[in-house]
């Protein structure tokens, strides 16, 4: 399915295939996943009606890996 996404580096709008569909977890907003000719990506958020319409395979985010602390210098070595 091809889809209307806005390129911010060429600052207009292309036409590009939707490879992915996702749900972002943490607003749970429905968007489409999309690549340029150069390999930039591209999102659109879309209404849920829309979002159930695409045949696109639905992609899970990758998980944000915990922040590691840094150890304190005096107490911990």
């Amino acid at each position: 399915m091809k889809a209307e996404f806005y390129d911010v580096k060429a600052k207009k709008k292309v036409k590009a295939d939707v490879i992915a569909k996702v749900v972002i977890a943490a607003n749970g907003r429905f968007a489409f996943k999309g690549q340029t000719a150069d390999g930039r990506s591209l999102t659109r958020f879309v209404s849920q009606a829309e979002y159930e319409k695409c045949d696109a395979k639905v992609a899970t985010p990758a998980a944000k890996a915990p922040a590691k602390k840094a150890a304190c210098k005096k107490c911990c070595k």
